[in-house]
């Protein structure tokens, strides 16, 4: 992706490399439709890790979803075999017991799964912030040198008409007239 951005930087720099030049001024004048273009196609070339940062995020309401049937599934089982326990009053007490532990079990495994879920999506995230910096930080710093060297051309490019300049008034202003 990095690569993609860098090639349109290029175009970037093309572009105004290509520019008319205005007539007054070190200004050019640039295609607006060129730019924009340009524009949205490096918004496209944002890198993909932002994008699995969201699907990660809906990926953790998945697991949260699934981690709660999956306690309602053993809170189910429980109470299905606490009934059977109980027809039997013989192993009451043992059947209660049972049935609360089953319980904080599924209890303790949903807030595991939750908690799982909720880190593994945190890091995703953080990893594909990170390296989305990382990447803009590498384009900017490529565009600022691109940049300035296109302001040293400009700037030499100046310096000559401006010597141009002064040569045709100075050619004037010796010829009698």
């Amino acid at each position: 992706m990095v690569v993609d951005i860098l090639h349109l930087i290029d175009r970037l720099e093309e572009i105004a490399a290509e520019a008319r030049r205005l007539p007054v001024g070190s200004g050019v004048m640039i295609p607006r439709q060129r730019l924009l273009d340009l524009v949205d196609r490096m918004r496209v070339a944002v890198p993909r890790e932002v994008y699995e940062a969201r699907e990660v995020v809906e990926d953790r309401e998945e697991v949260l979803r699934s981690a709660r049937e999956e306690a309602e599934l053993l809170l189910a089982q429980t109470k299905a075999e606490l009934e059977e326990r109980i027809r039997d009053t013989a192993v009451v007490k043992a059947a209660e017991e049972r049935a609360r532990d089953l319980v904080a079990h599924a209890q303790e495994r949903a807030e595991q799964l939750a908690r799982s879920a909720e880190e593994q999506a945190r890091a995703r995230l953080d990893e594909a912030q990170s390296t989305s910096r990382a990447q803009m930080r590498e384009a900017d710093v490529y565009a600022l040198q691109t940049l300035r060297r296109l302001e040293r051309e400009l700037d030499g490019f100046l310096t000559t008409v401006r010597r141009g300049i002064d040569a045709l008034e100075q050619r004037s202003t010796e010829r009698p007239g």
